[in-house]
């Protein structure tokens, strides 16, 4: 049904003479009675009574008129759920209990009036994918690994960088440590079973492991993070790798401890990204809270891979 000819016809019930329609839609008065008959035709039935001081609804006018209006309100809620700052913003954090999902809590704060719809997606190709096809309009990721490149309409800016500390059970070496060197964990086993080859996590403590000599194993399945914490806790040897703003919550006796890694500090690199064409301006909110520099980590004396996009 074409909408025009349904918002001439509401202006044609309200006015009364196609006349004054014509001048309130800046149209010809033919071009009103076109769009009538034409509506007309489509319904079937005839929706006015011409008479000499206008036009008048006949039954049938009188039953579509309300449903009219409900056509336009709906055409009108619609063409506002995608209007640049009506719709919520849709961002990708990795992960809720991860450092991203922190971020945008705090831009939520600091920014309440924005609407977000927090989405996790599995890889930085998924992510990008869902950029480039509007699906998500922005998503915090490592870039770039070793051999890629982002395509040229995908912007990035460095968001974050994120320290990574050691998590060990009550009877490890290190549970009793303020903080361990990356030179102090050489030949201790550092077990990360979350681990997926080719993901961009996984270039990065591909790297970690490479420029510090570290043993990350991968091995096992990966049954969850409790399963996980669980192992560790009650373990003498094995401990695991977690970002500093990482949310874990495990039950008080298994006394697990995170201890920070300095001298250097690793950090993890989250950076922010969206496509270049995306008019939504919670987006420049977004990118202008994280540039504040308040969550800013990459000091001197950090540790990031050489790829990691600045």
């Amino acid at each position: 049904m074409d909408l025009d000819a349904v918002r001439t016809f509401v202006a044609a019930a309200d006015a009364g003479r196609f006349h004054d329609v014509a001048a309130e839609l800046s149209i010809t008065q033919q071009a009103v009675s076109k769009r009538i008959a034409t509506l007309e035709k489509t319904l079937g039935v005839r929706l006015f009574t011409r008479t000499a001081r206008g036009a008048t609804l006949t039954i049938d006018g009188q039953a579509f008129l309300p449903h009219a209006r409900d056509l336009l309100r709906a055409a009108e809620r619609a063409a506002a759920s995608v209007s640049p700052g009506r719709r919520a913003l849709r961002v990708d954090v990795i992960g809720r209990r991860l450092a991203p999902a922190a971020a945008l809590r705090d831009f939520h704060r600091a920014h309440p009036e924005v609407e977000l719809e927090v989405v996790t997606l599995f890889d930085v190709d998924a992510a990008i994918n869902a950029i480039r096809s509007g699906t998500i309009d922005a998503s915090f990721r490592a870039v770039t690994m070793p051999g890629r490149q982002l395509p040229d309409d995908i912007g990035v800016a460095r968001a974050f960088d994120e320290p990574i500390q050691l998590l060990t059970g009550p009877a490890h070496e290190f549970a009793a440590a303020r903080a361990v060197t990356p030179a102090e964990l050489v030949g201790h086993r550092i077990w990360m079973p979350g681990i997926v080859p080719g993901t961009e996590w996984g270039a990065y403590y591909d790297a970690l492991a490479a420029a510090f000599g570290l043993t990350i194993e991968i091995t096992g399945p990966d049954f969850g993070i409790e399963p996980l914490l669980d192992t560790i806790a009650d373990s003498r040897s094995l401990a695991t790798f977690v970002g500093e703003e990482t949310h874990f919550v495990w039950p008080a006796d298994h006394g697990l401890r995170r201890i920070a890694v300095q001298d250097p500090t690793p950090v993890y690199p989250h950076s922010l990204l969206w496509h270049r064409d995306n008019p939504h301006p919670a987006l420049g909110a977004l990118r202008d809270h994280l540039g504040s520099g308040r969550r800013d980590h990459s000091a001197a004396g950090t540790w990031t891979p050489p790829w990691a996009q600045r």
